[in-house]
């Protein structure tokens, strides 16, 4: 007999990532911060892929979780880029502070 966690779990797990993220998004002022919560609302919807890929014996979610994640690397490596940009300009990361029309 296997014990196996059920599949509403980890669905649970996903929309608390994804909440969380979301929080971290409208709450938070660092632009750091709202960069992670970005990345936290992906890995949130990338479990719940993930989930119905097993559940449904289908490839397809799982490739899709795939191409999820070689765009947030992109995003990431693009992102932090402009983050380094924008703290060397302005001297700070304060998402209130920031204004990009202004140099």
């Amino acid at each position: 007999m296997t014990d196996q966690v059920p599949i509403s779990w980890y669905l649970i797990l996903s929309a608390t990532l994804f909440v969380l993220g979301v929080l971290g998004f409208l709450i938070k002022r660092n632009l750091i911060t709202v960069f992670m919560s970005i990345e936290l609302m992906l890995n949130g919807v990338n479990l719940s892929f993930v989930t119905f890929a097993h559940q449904w014996h289908a490839v397809k979610g799982q490739i899709f979780v795939f191409f999820v994640m070689m765009v947030a690397a992109a995003e990431a490596a693009v992102g932090l880029a402009i983050i380094i940009a924008i703290f060397r300009a302005r001297a700070t990361l304060a998402v209130d502070r920031i204004d990009l029309m202004k140099l």
